[in-house]
């Protein structure tokens, strides 16, 4: 299939093809290679890209009091729209339900899936989407009331647990208790913000979901104090964008966009200073991620340039965490998992290399 690369209504400038030479080395042949993924071809057409998203999660994805979209995962979406098109606000948000995400992948109505959803063998073998990489590492947990006194979820016998239907959350919560040999009564909502309304009004003793999630579910209880999450983690959740199967070279930008803002905070490379590091800068490394050495962008499909403007348009993987999740947020979520992995304590997130 041939792919004509086009200028878009952004003013990007995209890598041109040149004549192919044989034989030639792999670096010399990426160089010289025209993008053959339909998804970004359909993309540089319409201008924008299409970015499905949590319909409401405060942290993650959310329309602030002027209709904006905030959040950590709204960030990864701006940062890819300025990766492929050089423009962070070439995104049309698309809100998604559990239960609609994968089948608006399919559909064709999103390009992409950045909405906390857990990578597993059944998403991944069995029903054929691609994961490209991980954003958020994380676990369920158990919201209860402070004044139940409780010190874990083993605790919870006999209790009304309340879940999303038709989500990991679900299946783990029964897995948990199963395992220990504890009854418990599940109560399922169709959604999770359903699930917690029912909590907040203790139609239930218990709100099982990912941590994060809780931690944005308690901010908007009435009382935010009388509530905590138990140290119990139930289960792994390595959260990250979803692309439809077929097309791997836009897998591979989806991918490389979120290598390169973790690449970016291991090396200090800022949204303030990606400019002048651009142009100053002496570490081969940091040159390469900016696009000042080396033809990575045209690999695929994007500019020399296309890591810093991803940086410059977000912030990299600690900006974005700490604005949105961290310290300078309403949720306060430590790094813990979700450290460098050179950090002190060490933590999960690992820039592959641009090289």
């Amino acid at each position: 299939m041939t792919v004509v690369l086009m200028t878009t209504a952004c003013g990007r400038k995209d890598a041109s093809p040149a004549p192919e030479t044989s034989p030639a080395t792999p670096a010399q042949a990426s160089s010289t290679a025209v993008a053959k993924s339909p998804t970004l071809a359909a993309i540089k057409r319409r201008g924008r890209l299409n970015c499905g998203v949590h319909q409401g999660l405060v942290g993650f994805a959310y329309t602030d009091n002027r209709g904006q979209w905030r959040g950590f995962d709204v960030d990864f979406c701006r940062a890819t729209a300025a990766a492929v098109l050089g423009d962070a606000d070439a995104v049309r948000f698309v809100p998604l339900s559990a239960s609609d995400r994968f089948r608006a992948l399919n559909d064709g109505r999103i390009d992409v899936l950045w909405r906390n959803s857990s990578w597993t063998m059944s998403r991944d073998a069995g029903e054929g989407f691609v994961f490209a990489g991980i954003n958020y590492y994380d676990g369920q947990g158990f919201l209860v009331r402070r004044s139940l006194n409780l010190n874990s979820a083993t605790e919870l016998t006999g209790a009304r647990v309340c879940v999303q239907s038709g989500s990991t959350s679900q299946a783990n919560a029964a897995d948990y208790f199963r395992s220990r040999g504890i009854d418990y009564r599940p109560v399922v909502f169709e959604t999770e913000e359903a699930a917690r309304d029912a909590y907040g009004r203790e139609d239930c003793d218990a709100f099982s979901a990912d941590i994060s999630a809780l931690a944005a579910a308690r901010t908007v209880l009435t009382n935010p104090n009388e509530h905590v999450i138990l140290s119990d983690v139930a289960s792994k959740e390595p959260l990250g964008p979803v692309v439809k199967s077929g097309d791997e070279r836009w897998a591979s930008t989806v991918r490389w966009t979120l290598n390169a803002l973790m690449l970016a905070e291991e090396l200090g490379v800022t949204k303030a200073n990606a400019e002048d590091q651009f142009k100053t800068t002496t570490d081969p490394r940091v040159r390469r991620l900016l696009g000042a050495e080396g033809e990575f962008g045209p690999m695929l499909g994007l500019s020399d340039d296309w890591a810093k403007d991803a940086v410059e348009a977000a912030g990299n993987y600690g900006e974005i965490f700490e604005r949105n999740l961290g310290s300078q947020s309403a949720l306060d979520l430590a790094r813990g998992l979700n450290a460098q992995w050179n950090a002190r304590p060490a933590g999960l997130i690992y820039g592959l290399p641009i090289r």
